[in-house]
């Protein structure tokens, strides 16, 4: 049996319990452990943790102890570098690594709405300095589908109708930014999970992105290419973090889901052409044009 298999068994309340036990450790040894270098920051939806499950594998990479997204830089900034430290392994681990690898090792992990939130890229610039950041990019079209999907799954949006939600996005969005940038504490759950198609104006987070933490510090993937050719998006990879490719990752398309509703071709030809000029400035962040162009 799996472990995931068997983590699937235990009770949510038992899982829940023994990730507060496992933080509330953490925190009290947050000195002796280590800070990420690498932060997989997104797109939403876009195969961010099927990267993350692939870069897991190397023996030099090391990920949170509890979650892969810790979700400290957007919606839990206010519990301190100490509670995100938690997350992490420890120093002596670290050590253990290099020892083992020769290889200096990396921490990550994986939180898709830190490129959106537009205080997070902030935060992690400066908390976190000489970061790499990694966004993969996907069909904004079928990005914002599924994202709508994942969202009724989980019980997160009441408009079960895609095309409902794309007409009420402006309204639910309107002044949320704002807010989240004048007010340090604001949350919008709108913001977090309702933003289908501003989500896919790619180049609209990735320049704020690199204006912060420097345009060769991010690292930008087509998740179609990834989905294709893994080999070599992965080779991309583990170039842009100077490590290399040990053992034989296994690659897989996790957290797929059906479509609760259909789209008309209708509001595919709309979305397209409002994508169009987005999908065009994408061309300078992934060397050509992106797949969904081709």
């Amino acid at each position: 049996m799996s472990q995931r298999t068997l983590r699937e068994r235990v009770p949510s309340p038992v899982r829940a319990a023994v990730g507060r036990s496992t933080r509330t450790f953490g925190r009290l040894t947050a000195a002796s452990r280590i800070l990420p270098g690498l932060l997989i920051c997104g797109g939403q939806r876009c195969g961010t943790t099927s990267l993350y499950r692939a870069l897991a594998q190397h023996p030099a990479m090391l990920k949170p102890v509890c979650h892969k997204g810790v979700h400290y830089f957007d919606t839990s900034y206010d519990r301190g570098l100490s509670w995100y430290r938690a997350h992490f392994p420890t120093k002596a681990t670290a050590r253990r690594v290099a020892a083992g690898t020769g290889l200096a090792p990396i921490g990550f992990e994986s939180s898709p709405y830190y490129l959106y939130h537009p205080l997070a890229a902030q935060r992690f610039a400066r908390d976190l300095p000489g970061v790499k950041v990694i966004v993969l990019v996907r069909d904004p079209v079928e990005r914002a589908w599924s994202h709508h999907a994942h969202e009724v799954a989980r019980g997160f949006e009441t408009v079960a109708d895609f095309a409902e939600a794309v007409a009420a996005e402006p309204e639910r969005l309107l002044g949320a930014e704002q807010k989240l940038r004048i007010d340090e504490h604001h949350y919008s759950f709108d913001h977090q999970h309702h933003a289908y198609v501003a989500r896919g104006q790619y180049t609209d987070y990735l320049e704020p992105l690199a204006d912060v933490v420097g345009r060769d510090r991010v690292l930008v993937l087509d998740s179609g290419e990834f989905f294709t050719r893994p080999e070599d998006a992965f080779e991309r990879v583990l170039r842009f973090l100077g490590l290399p490719w040990l053992g034989e990752p296994a690659f897989a398309r996790h957290n797929a889901r059906g479509r609760p509703s259909p789209m008309s071709e209708e509001l595919r030809r709309k979305l397209s052409g409002h994508f169009e000029p987005y999908d065009a400035a994408l061309t300078e962040w992934l060397g050509g044009a992106p797949s969904w162009r081709r």
